[in-house]
């Protein structure tokens, strides 16, 4: 007869970590974001005219489609290769450390993250001029200077200032005690 295990010191196996509701809702956030990136990127491409603004809810937001090779805030203009090595690597540390989050908050934040990161990643891997030098997609324009930006650069601001809102609320990051 095989002893009973206490489940309170049982350690979680690889399946049943890959499997939890929190991992499920990580991915989840993750796969909406890129989903939704991605989907509204091939929308502008097929329907803006590059360097163009096109009114679209005049005078908070318009569309204006460029293709940019820097980071947020066109910091590092022409350096996309390196913007591709820490994507990559931010992408892999979520992956890593996504799955290991308490809450189901935090899962939605680290997928939200996981998915912006991914969005970008993904057109700096297939767009043109090439592979791991692609131009990201950017058609959001709002008033007052603000660089144009798209839906992943949108979750990836969203989620990192909620994140220092709730850390500076004392929340420990990933939810736990």
């Amino acid at each position: 007869m095989k002893p009973e295990s206490n489940s309170a010191n049982a350690k979680p196996t690889l399946r049943g970590v890959l499997l939890s509701k929190i991992t499920l809702w990580f991915l989840f956030a993750a796969s909406i974001v890129v989903f939704l990136d991605q989907f509204t990127k091939e929308l502008a491409i097929a329907n803006l005219s590059p360097n163009v603004l096109t009114p679209a809810a005049p005078p908070l937001v318009n569309w204006y489609l460029i293709y940019n090779d820097s980071a947020a805030f066109s910091i590092g203009f022409g350096q996309t290769w390196i913007f591709t090595i820490i994507s990559t690597l931010a992408a892999l540390a979520l992956l890593w450390f996504g799955p290991k989050v308490k809450t189901v908050l935090w899962a939605l934040l680290a997928g939200g993250l996981l998915g912006g990161v991914a969005g970008n990643l993904i057109d700096r891997l297939t767009r043109a001029p090439g592979v791991g030098v692609g131009q990201v997609v950017d058609f959001i324009s709002i008033p007052f200077h603000f660089p144009i930006f798209n839906v992943a650069d949108s979750f990836i601001c969203v989620v990192a200032v909620t994140i220092v809102i709730l850390t500076m609320r004392g929340q420990k990051i990933g939810g736990g005690q």
